[in-house]
């Protein structure tokens, strides 16, 4: 799938990360919290993204219309997967290092005073969603189609992972890394943002709201 806009992405993507990092390391903007921010940063990128390379609604809209019940079962399978690979690794964690407790414990922390309706909301209709479409169906895409579809997959995880590193916590790192990873190689293997995206979406509900490991 050839892509317009081979200019634009670059651009986009430098962008991305120059609004990502100060969002995981500030938390808050003025009245702006982190849910509020993270939302307005995935809108923008997701709508240049859109605008600028002819090739992204049609994708979207081509893997929509085929086997919808399919993948929507597979995302929440993933998800619960995902889940679990992160219950055990928050065992382990706590096992090996001294400091796992107090650091997932940070990760908690990005809810300051939000209300956990607001947040679910977020994820649900903004978060989970712009994730995928912009690091795995925007961002990891274009890189497969510049390089190839094991080198794209890996740097785009290597990207969604370091826009985590300036926050010092070793545990959101680790977490970014599996996370980014695993949906990475949904998408390298499946090619299904709606996969992709109701992975994400219960994931995040399910670790953040429903049942936290913290």
């Amino acid at each position: 799938m050839k892509s317009s806009g081979k200019t634009a992405f670059p651009l986009i993507l430098i962008a991305g990360l120059l609004m990502f990092v100060p969002m995981f390391i500030m938390r808050q903007a003025g009245p702006v919290d982190f849910w509020w921010w993270m939302s307005i940063n995935l809108t923008l990128l997701i709508s240049a993204g859109l605008l600028t390379d002819s090739a992204f609604f049609p994708h979207l809209r081509e893997d929509f219309h085929s086997r919808f019940l399919q993948k929507v079962l597979y995302g929440g399978l993933t998800a619960a997967l995902l889940y679990f690979i992160f219950l055990l690794g928050g065992y382990l964690s706590g096992l090996m290092f001294h400091f796992a407790g107090e650091q997932i414990n940070g990760v908690y922390g990005f809810r300051g005073n939000a209300s956990s309706y607001r947040i679910f909301i977020l994820m649900l209709l903004v978060i989970g969603p712009g994730e995928e479409l912009f690091w795995r169906v925007y961002v990891q895409r274009n890189l497969e189609e510049r390089f190839s579809p094991v080198a794209g997959y890996l740097l785009a995880t290597v990207l969604y992972t370091g826009i985590h590193i300036l926050t010092g916590n070793f545990m959101l790192i680790m977490a970014a890394l599996v996370a980014g990873a695993f949906w990475g190689y949904l998408y390298y293997r499946y090619r299904s943002p709606l996969l992709n995206i109701i992975s994400h979406i219960i994931w995040d509900i399910s670790v953040f709201l429903i049942f936290p490991l913290n």
